[in-house]
Protein backbone atom coordinates (compact mmCIF):
# COMPACT_ATOMS: atom_id res chain seq x y z
CA UNK A 1 0.00 0.00 0.00
CA UNK A 2 0.99 3.60 -0.41
CA UNK A 3 3.10 5.81 1.51
CA UNK A 4 2.06 9.79 1.09
CA UNK A 5 4.44 12.25 1.50
CA UNK A 6 3.59 15.38 3.06
CA UNK A 7 5.58 17.99 1.78
CA UNK A 8 2.92 21.38 2.77
CA UNK A 9 5.33 23.66 4.86
CA UNK A 10 2.52 24.59 7.31
CA UNK A 11 -1.68 24.76 7.09
CA UNK A 12 -4.17 22.46 7.26
CA UNK A 13 -3.39 19.02 5.16
CA UNK A 14 -5.72 16.15 4.44
CA UNK A 15 -5.98 14.09 6.80
CA UNK A 16 -6.47 10.29 6.41
CA UNK A 17 -9.38 8.16 7.90
CA UNK A 18 -9.48 4.64 9.36
CA UNK A 19 -8.10 2.44 11.54
CA UNK A 20 -5.87 1.21 8.12
CA UNK A 21 -4.37 4.74 7.70
CA UNK A 22 -1.44 5.96 9.67
CA UNK A 23 -0.19 9.06 10.31
CA UNK A 24 3.38 9.46 10.95
CA UNK A 25 6.05 12.20 11.71
CA UNK A 26 9.72 12.73 10.92
CA UNK A 27 11.94 14.75 12.99
CA UNK A 28 14.96 15.48 11.22
CA UNK A 29 17.61 16.69 13.10
CA UNK A 30 20.98 15.28 11.17
CA UNK A 31 23.30 18.02 10.63
CA UNK A 32 23.32 19.44 7.07
CA UNK A 33 25.57 16.77 5.00
CA UNK A 34 23.35 14.00 6.68
CA UNK A 35 19.94 15.31 6.25
CA UNK A 36 19.05 14.78 3.12
CA UNK A 37 20.64 11.42 3.14
CA UNK A 38 18.58 10.49 6.53
CA UNK A 39 15.20 11.68 4.92
CA UNK A 40 15.99 8.77 2.33
CA UNK A 41 16.64 6.30 4.61
CA UNK A 42 14.19 6.71 6.50
CA UNK A 43 11.34 7.05 3.82
CA UNK A 44 13.19 4.09 2.15
CA UNK A 45 12.16 1.92 5.15
CA UNK A 46 9.18 3.40 6.15
CA UNK A 47 7.95 2.28 2.47
CA UNK A 48 8.98 -1.11 2.58
CA UNK A 49 7.13 -2.19 5.56
CA UNK A 50 4.26 -0.26 4.61
CA UNK A 51 2.66 -3.59 2.99
CA UNK A 52 -0.65 -3.97 4.73
CA UNK A 53 -1.54 0.33 5.50
CA UNK A 54 -1.59 3.44 3.89
CA UNK A 55 1.05 6.04 6.07
CA UNK A 56 0.88 9.98 5.39
CA UNK A 57 4.40 10.84 6.37
CA UNK A 58 4.75 14.57 7.25
CA UNK A 59 7.95 15.92 7.61
CA UNK A 60 9.06 18.41 10.56
CA UNK A 61 12.28 19.80 11.74
CA UNK A 62 13.29 22.03 14.99
CA UNK A 63 14.50 25.37 14.24
CA UNK A 64 16.80 25.35 17.08
CA UNK A 65 19.05 22.70 15.52
CA UNK A 66 22.36 24.78 13.73
CA UNK A 67 21.92 24.67 10.16
CA UNK A 68 23.91 26.66 7.29
CA UNK A 69 21.23 29.54 5.94
CA UNK A 70 20.97 27.28 2.27
CA UNK A 71 20.03 24.28 3.92
CA UNK A 72 17.66 26.02 6.46
CA UNK A 73 15.59 27.96 3.51
CA UNK A 74 15.92 24.34 1.47
CA UNK A 75 14.09 22.39 4.54
CA UNK A 76 11.30 25.79 5.22
CA UNK A 77 10.02 24.36 1.69
CA UNK A 78 9.21 20.71 2.63
CA UNK A 79 9.45 20.85 6.50
CA UNK A 80 6.78 21.83 8.72
CA UNK A 81 8.21 23.75 11.66
CA UNK A 82 7.61 21.27 14.94
CA UNK A 83 5.54 23.65 16.66
CA UNK A 84 2.66 22.79 14.63
CA UNK A 85 2.76 19.38 16.41
CA UNK A 86 1.65 20.83 19.97
CA UNK A 87 -1.94 20.80 18.92
CA UNK A 88 -2.69 18.16 16.77
CA UNK A 89 -1.84 14.26 17.26
CA UNK A 90 -0.02 11.54 15.21
CA UNK A 91 -0.29 7.40 15.25
CA UNK A 92 3.32 7.24 15.51
CA UNK A 93 6.85 9.57 15.43
CA UNK A 94 10.62 9.03 14.08
CA UNK A 95 13.03 11.32 15.90
CA UNK A 96 16.49 11.40 14.09
CA UNK A 97 19.85 12.01 16.15
CA UNK A 98 22.41 14.75 15.25
CA UNK A 99 25.68 14.90 16.12
CA UNK A 100 26.50 16.02 19.11
CA UNK A 101 28.09 20.02 19.55
CA UNK A 102 28.33 20.39 23.39
CA UNK A 103 29.39 18.53 26.00
CA UNK A 104 26.24 18.16 27.95
CA UNK A 105 23.13 17.34 25.72
CA UNK A 106 21.40 20.12 28.38
CA UNK A 107 23.34 22.77 26.59
CA UNK A 108 22.57 21.65 23.32
CA UNK A 109 20.47 24.66 21.61
CA UNK A 110 17.64 22.46 20.56
CA UNK A 111 17.67 20.93 24.34
CA UNK A 112 14.17 22.60 25.26
CA UNK A 113 12.45 21.80 22.45
CA UNK A 114 13.50 18.44 22.09
CA UNK A 115 12.19 17.58 25.29
CA UNK A 116 9.04 19.31 24.74
CA UNK A 117 8.60 17.06 21.81
CA UNK A 118 9.23 14.16 23.97
CA UNK A 119 6.70 15.07 26.98
CA UNK A 120 4.29 16.13 24.02
CA UNK A 121 4.41 12.55 22.38
CA UNK A 122 3.94 10.32 25.33
CA UNK A 123 0.35 11.12 25.72
CA UNK A 124 0.02 12.53 21.57
CA UNK A 125 1.45 9.49 19.95
CA UNK A 126 0.50 5.42 19.51
CA UNK A 127 4.31 4.82 19.73
CA UNK A 128 7.24 7.21 18.94
CA UNK A 129 10.75 5.87 17.84
CA UNK A 130 13.78 8.04 19.06
CA UNK A 131 17.03 6.71 17.29
CA UNK A 132 20.73 7.75 18.44
CA UNK A 133 21.33 10.71 20.26
CA UNK A 134 17.42 11.73 19.98
CA UNK A 135 16.94 8.08 22.22
CA UNK A 136 19.86 9.11 24.77
CA UNK A 137 17.76 13.16 25.04
CA UNK A 138 14.75 11.38 25.78
CA UNK A 139 16.39 8.79 28.33
CA UNK A 140 17.89 11.90 29.84
CA UNK A 141 14.62 14.10 30.32
CA UNK A 142 12.43 11.45 31.54
CA UNK A 143 14.60 9.47 34.64
CA UNK A 144 17.92 11.64 34.74
CA UNK A 145 19.85 8.84 33.53
CA UNK A 146 23.18 10.20 31.64
CA UNK A 147 24.69 8.49 28.48
CA UNK A 148 28.56 8.59 29.12
CA UNK A 149 31.46 9.03 26.69
CA UNK A 150 33.00 5.21 24.93
CA UNK A 151 36.77 5.07 25.14
CA UNK A 152 36.46 5.20 21.15
CA UNK A 153 33.71 5.18 18.94
CA UNK A 154 31.38 2.84 18.55
CA UNK A 155 31.22 2.07 14.66
CA UNK A 156 30.45 -0.73 12.68
CA UNK A 157 27.92 -3.73 12.04
CA UNK A 158 27.33 -5.64 15.43
CA UNK A 159 25.95 -8.83 16.11
CA UNK A 160 22.76 -8.17 18.61
CA UNK A 161 20.90 -11.08 20.12
CA UNK A 162 16.92 -10.60 20.37
CA UNK A 163 16.74 -11.09 24.44
CA UNK A 164 12.99 -10.53 25.05
CA UNK A 165 9.70 -11.31 23.46
CA UNK A 166 7.76 -8.47 21.95
CA UNK A 167 5.28 -7.24 18.86
CA UNK A 168 8.24 -5.48 17.42
CA UNK A 169 10.51 -9.05 17.92
CA UNK A 170 7.59 -10.89 15.63
CA UNK A 171 9.26 -13.12 12.91
CA UNK A 172 13.18 -11.77 13.53
CA UNK A 173 15.84 -14.70 13.51
CA UNK A 174 17.07 -14.59 17.09
CA UNK A 175 20.76 -12.64 16.18
CA UNK A 176 20.26 -9.54 14.08
CA UNK A 177 23.00 -7.61 12.42
CA UNK A 178 22.61 -3.41 13.18
CA UNK A 179 24.87 -0.56 12.18
CA UNK A 180 26.00 1.44 15.08
CA UNK A 181 27.84 5.27 14.81
CA UNK A 182 28.26 6.68 18.02
CA UNK A 183 30.27 8.01 20.50
CA UNK A 184 28.37 7.72 23.72
CA UNK A 185 26.33 4.42 25.33
CA UNK A 186 23.48 4.37 28.17
CA UNK A 187 24.18 2.44 30.91
CA UNK A 188 22.01 -1.06 31.14
CA UNK A 189 21.83 -1.31 34.75
CA UNK A 190 20.79 2.24 35.11
CA UNK A 191 18.31 1.98 32.01
CA UNK A 192 16.89 -1.74 33.66
CA UNK A 193 16.76 0.09 36.75
CA UNK A 194 14.23 2.68 35.47
CA UNK A 195 12.05 0.10 33.91
CA UNK A 196 13.37 -0.10 30.51
CA UNK A 197 12.84 -3.52 28.55
CA UNK A 198 15.79 -4.62 26.41
CA UNK A 199 14.50 -6.13 23.14
CA UNK A 200 18.24 -6.58 21.69
CA UNK A 201 21.68 -6.21 22.58
CA UNK A 202 25.10 -6.42 21.55
CA UNK A 203 27.95 -8.53 23.39
CA UNK A 204 30.56 -5.32 21.62
CA UNK A 205 27.78 -2.70 21.33
CA UNK A 206 25.95 -2.53 24.67
CA UNK A 207 22.24 -2.08 24.58
CA UNK A 208 20.83 -1.86 20.96
CA UNK A 209 16.89 -1.55 20.75
CA UNK A 210 14.48 -0.95 23.69
CA UNK A 211 11.67 0.52 25.11
CA UNK A 212 9.19 1.28 27.89
CA UNK A 213 5.17 2.16 27.88
CA UNK A 214 3.68 4.54 30.52
CA UNK A 215 0.38 3.18 31.36
CA UNK A 216 -2.00 5.08 28.93
CA UNK A 217 1.03 6.84 27.33
CA UNK A 218 2.93 5.92 23.97
CA UNK A 219 4.91 2.88 23.61
CA UNK A 220 8.60 4.60 23.31
CA UNK A 221 11.46 3.01 21.27
CA UNK A 222 14.74 3.31 21.44
CA UNK A 223 17.58 3.05 18.84
CA UNK A 224 20.88 3.22 19.83
CA UNK A 225 21.77 1.51 16.67
CA UNK A 226 20.57 2.48 13.06
CA UNK A 227 18.78 0.11 11.38
CA UNK A 228 17.60 2.82 8.83
CA UNK A 229 21.20 2.97 7.42
CA UNK A 230 22.15 2.47 3.62
CA UNK A 231 24.69 -0.03 2.47
CA UNK A 232 27.01 3.11 1.65
CA UNK A 233 26.51 5.00 5.41
CA UNK A 234 29.25 3.48 6.73
CA UNK A 235 31.57 3.95 4.40
CA UNK A 236 30.78 7.81 3.68
CA UNK A 237 31.06 8.19 7.81
CA UNK A 238 34.49 6.44 7.67
CA UNK A 239 35.50 8.85 4.76
CA UNK A 240 34.44 11.49 6.44
CA UNK A 241 36.12 10.55 9.66
CA UNK A 242 39.41 10.08 7.89
CA UNK A 243 38.65 13.23 5.85
CA UNK A 244 38.95 15.43 9.64
CA UNK A 245 41.89 13.41 10.10
CA UNK A 246 43.74 14.88 7.18
CA UNK A 247 42.30 18.34 7.86
CA UNK A 248 43.84 18.22 10.85
CA UNK A 249 40.15 18.02 12.74
CA UNK A 250 40.94 14.90 14.79
CA UNK A 251 44.19 13.60 16.55
CA UNK A 252 43.84 9.88 16.04
CA UNK A 253 43.28 8.33 12.21
CA UNK A 254 39.81 6.80 12.24
CA UNK A 255 39.33 2.75 12.51
CA UNK A 256 37.40 1.25 9.81
CA UNK A 257 33.98 0.29 10.68
CA UNK A 258 34.20 -3.33 12.57
CA UNK A 259 32.24 -6.08 10.59
CA UNK A 260 31.82 -4.50 6.99
CA UNK A 261 34.60 -4.53 5.20
CA UNK A 262 35.80 -7.83 3.55
CA UNK A 263 39.21 -8.90 3.41
CA UNK A 264 40.06 -7.00 0.18
CA UNK A 265 38.44 -4.19 1.30
CA UNK A 266 40.38 -4.08 4.40
CA UNK A 267 43.44 -4.45 2.10
CA UNK A 268 42.28 -1.08 0.68
CA UNK A 269 41.56 1.01 3.51
CA UNK A 270 44.86 -0.05 5.36
CA UNK A 271 46.87 0.81 2.19
CA UNK A 272 45.16 4.60 2.13
CA UNK A 273 46.16 4.79 5.60
CA UNK A 274 49.88 3.64 5.03
CA UNK A 275 50.01 6.21 2.38
CA UNK A 276 49.26 9.07 5.48
CA UNK A 277 52.31 8.23 7.62
CA UNK A 278 54.28 10.54 5.62
CA UNK A 279 52.61 13.71 7.30
CA UNK A 280 48.98 14.96 6.87
CA UNK A 281 48.14 16.10 3.39
CA UNK A 282 43.97 17.47 3.04
CA UNK A 283 44.39 16.76 -0.58
CA UNK A 284 45.01 13.17 -0.23
CA UNK A 285 41.19 12.51 0.54
CA UNK A 286 40.70 12.73 -2.96
CA UNK A 287 42.35 9.42 -3.56
CA UNK A 288 40.19 7.79 -0.93
CA UNK A 289 39.48 4.35 -2.67
CA UNK A 290 35.25 4.61 -1.89
CA UNK A 291 34.52 3.95 -5.43
CA UNK A 292 36.53 0.65 -4.85
CA UNK A 293 35.27 -0.35 -1.97
CA UNK A 294 31.43 0.39 -3.01
CA UNK A 295 30.92 -2.72 -5.06
CA UNK A 296 32.25 -5.05 -2.09
CA UNK A 297 29.89 -3.86 0.71
CA UNK A 298 26.94 -6.17 1.56
CA UNK A 299 23.74 -4.67 3.41
CA UNK A 300 23.00 -7.92 5.99
CA UNK A 301 20.56 -5.80 8.07
CA UNK A 302 18.30 -4.25 5.98
CA UNK A 303 15.68 -7.40 5.71
CA UNK A 304 15.71 -7.24 9.50
CA UNK A 305 15.05 -3.49 9.52
CA UNK A 306 11.88 -3.89 7.58
CA UNK A 307 10.78 -6.22 9.65
CA UNK A 308 10.99 -4.10 12.81
CA UNK A 309 9.21 -1.60 10.86
CA UNK A 310 7.02 -3.40 9.83
CA UNK A 311 6.23 -5.00 12.95
CA UNK A 312 5.86 -1.24 14.34
CA UNK A 313 3.57 -0.11 11.89
CA UNK A 314 1.29 -3.34 12.73
CA UNK A 315 1.53 -2.16 16.34
CA UNK A 316 0.10 1.47 15.72
CA UNK A 317 -2.52 0.14 13.18
CA UNK A 318 -3.90 -2.40 15.74
CA UNK A 319 -3.31 -0.31 19.21
CA UNK A 320 -5.02 2.77 16.92
CA UNK A 321 -8.17 0.16 15.99
CA UNK A 322 -8.20 -0.73 19.96
CA UNK A 323 -8.06 2.76 21.10
CA UNK A 324 -10.89 3.44 18.68
CA UNK A 325 -13.06 0.81 19.93
CA UNK A 326 -12.67 1.18 23.54
CA UNK A 327 -14.78 3.98 23.52
CA UNK A 328 -17.54 2.95 21.91
CA UNK A 329 -21.51 4.05 21.96
CA UNK A 330 -23.33 3.18 25.62
CA UNK A 331 -26.53 1.78 25.38
CA UNK A 332 -29.82 3.86 25.48
CA UNK A 333 -31.97 3.63 28.48
CA UNK A 334 -35.68 2.88 27.79
CA UNK A 335 -35.88 6.92 27.55
CA UNK A 336 -33.70 7.28 25.12
CA UNK A 337 -30.82 8.85 26.94
CA UNK A 338 -27.16 7.75 27.02
CA UNK A 339 -25.15 7.14 29.72
CA UNK A 340 -23.01 10.05 31.11
CA UNK A 341 -20.45 11.42 28.73
CA UNK A 342 -22.23 8.79 26.09
CA UNK A 343 -18.99 6.85 26.22
CA UNK A 344 -18.03 3.88 27.80
CA UNK A 345 -15.04 2.02 28.08
CA UNK A 346 -14.29 -1.18 26.82
CA UNK A 347 -11.29 -3.35 28.41
CA UNK A 348 -7.90 -3.46 26.23
CA UNK A 349 -7.06 -7.17 25.71
CA UNK A 350 -3.71 -5.67 23.32
CA UNK A 351 -0.54 -5.90 25.90
CA UNK A 352 2.97 -4.59 24.50
CA UNK A 353 4.36 -7.20 26.85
Amino acid sequence: MPLLLDTARSGAAVELRGTNCMTIGLVNNMPDAACEATERQFLDLIRAATWNAVVHLKLFSIADVPRADPVRRALAERYRDVAELWDTQLDGLIVAGTEPRAAKLEDEPYWATLTKLADWARHNTVSAIWSCLAAHAAVLHADGIARRPLSEKKFGVFDCDVVAPHPLMTGMKPRLRVPHSRYNDLPEGALAAGGYRFLTRSAAAGADAFVREEQGGSLFVFFQGHPEYETDTLLREYRRDVGRFLRGEREHYPAPPEGYFNEAATALVNGFRARTASGLDANLIADFPFAALEPALENTWRRSAIGVYENWIVYLKDRKAQLRTSMVPAPRSRRGARRIGGMRPVADRWSAG
